[in-house]
């Protein structure tokens, strides 16, 4: 009796280690999907944009050694967009780490009815000038090039943007964010003077552009 009453706790134990291991596994894949489904609704709800593509050669001992640069805009649409650039070995690698910078340097741009800016700006990086004026609605985006890309990754739909200096994408895009990250609404002015939106704009602006 003794060796079979071993056996049987010796059994026991093992069971239990058994139903102990599954649960881990059971816990790791499920919180694995949890994180994976976070990871492609995080991708489906942001816009990339490859704006240029450069391939570099350094020329080395027994031959050439090719490398890429990217350059991404990564934007939900809703008034956030960022820029990015990767450099890689191969194309993937270049945009995935232009990607993710692009999502790290993200900036949030107020805007009017949410379709297009509250005022005209002029800004330059640079070699680059851009001039990115508001429109009414049914204009479009009047753009092209990088800031295009910029404009459809923020969600703007009616705009008028030209580019009068370097035709560069970096130096584009650089002045474009700098433009972008000048813009502002009535309400952050009159919060910033201490004044309602009525004082700052006229009575028939201010109706139209109180809840904006």
């Amino acid at each position: 009796m003794p060796p079979a009453r071993a056996g049987s706790i010796s059994e026991g134990i093992s069971m239990a280690r058994t139903v102990r291991t599954a649960r881990t596994q059971g816990e790791r894949r499920g919180r694995g999907d949890s994180d994976r489904q976070s990871r492609d609704r995080d991708e489906t709800e942001f816009t990339e944009k490859l704006v240029n593509i450069n391939r570099v050669a350094k020329v080395v001992k027994g031959g050439r050694r090719f490398g890429f640069a990217a350059l991404v805009v990564v934007g939900d649409r809703k008034g956030r967009v960022g820029y990015g650039a990767g450099k890689a070995r191969e194309v993937p690698e270049a945009i995935r780490k232009a990607t993710e910078q692009a999502r790290r340097g993200m900036i949030r741009v107020p805007l009017r009815e949410g379709r297009t800016l509250h005022h005209d700006i002029v800004s330059s990086y640079g070699a680059g000038h851009v001039v990115v004026r508001a429109a009414k609605a049914g204009t479009g985006i009047i753009a092209g090039g990088p800031m295009r890309a910029i404009f459809e990754a923020l969600g703007i739909h009616d705009v008028v943007a030209k580019s009068i200096g370097s035709p560069n994408p970096h130096n584009m895009i650089k002045a474009t964010f700098v433009a972008l990250g000048r813009a502002t609404s009535p309400r952050a002015v009159a919060a910033r003077r201490g004044k309602k939106v009525g004082e700052v704009l006229g009575r028939r602006d201010a109706e139209t552009r109180e809840n904006a």
